[in-house]
């Protein structure tokens, strides 16, 4: 166990490049857990937790042999913390390369569009492993999964729900080779009731916000869905939607 106590220190430094820049986190193969539970989560389904920080009288998890251990005062991890509050420790973990599979051999999945808000990606890639979702689908320059409040937003269901980011164009074929039919939650003319369409075995398409679902995610769906609702309610935002169409497809299992 090792003590540091400059906010200058090369560890503190390196820290804050992994908060902050997707690009540096991608370079370095490492991301963050900044919180107990995510820690918790990583140890518990991941593994790969390289360097552990904690202020004192936090309780340390078990870990590996090797796991660099350092213990800073609180004005330290308040400066190192992504977080607004910070829990007492967080921990520098290897990312897991998940490689998108030649064929999807599941049943349910979620395709997003365009989502950039971290914590819309988060709640709903939760959603998805409360679920039971097989898998997870960024497109067209989804938030970053390492995004500390991405993170935070899954509960630690980043360690559990793979999570796979393609182009569009890849996308459709692994679709066709896979024979699964791609539901997009968009109005068109072949815009169906939710509730009456089979969604047993499907991926499921949400778009941002701002501009709904892109026109290359449009041209590759079999059919577009809605969720009824109010005449007044021109729509949900992208975790409500997708938390509704989750429970349906679970539902149509």
């Amino acid at each position: 166990m090792e003590t540091i106590t400059s906010r200058t220190n090369s560890l503190c430094t390196h820290i804050r490049k992994l908060a902050s820049s997707a690009s540096y986190r991608r370079k370095q193969g490492e991301f963050l857990c900044d919180s107990p539970k995510l820690v918790e989560e990583a140890l518990l389904w991941q593994g790969g937790l390289r360097t552990l920080v904690f202020t004192e009288g936090v309780s340390l998890p078990p870990v590996r042999e090797g796991t660099r251990l350092v213990r800073v005062p609180e004005d330290v991890m308040a400066s190192i913390s992504p977080a607004q509050t910070p829990q007492g420790m967080l921990a520098v973990c290897a990312m897991v390369p998940q490689t998108l599979p030649e064929k999807l051999t599941g049943k349910r999945y979620v395709v997003l569009d365009g989502v950039q808000d971290p914590g819309n990606v988060g709640t709903i890639l939760r959603t998805a492993d409360a679920f039971s979702a097989d898998g997870l689908l960024l497109v067209n320059g989804c938030a970053d999964l390492y995004n500390p409040k991405t993170l935070r937003a899954t509960m630690g269901a980043a360690f559990r729900c793979p999570v796979w980011t393609c182009g569009v164009e890849k996308l459709g074929d692994l679709l066709k080779e896979s024979g699964l039919p791609l539901y997009g939650a968009a109005l068109r003319n072949d815009t169906a009731d939710a509730r009456e369409v089979d969604l047993s075995r499907c991926a499921i398409a949400i778009g941002s916000e701002g501009r709904g679902l892109s026109q290359t995610v449009l041209d590759l769906c079999d059919q577009t869905v809605l969720i009824p609702m109010r005449a007044h309610c021109e729509s949900l935002n992208a975790a409500a939607a997708a938390t509704v169409l989750l429970w349906e497809m679970a539902r149509n299992d």
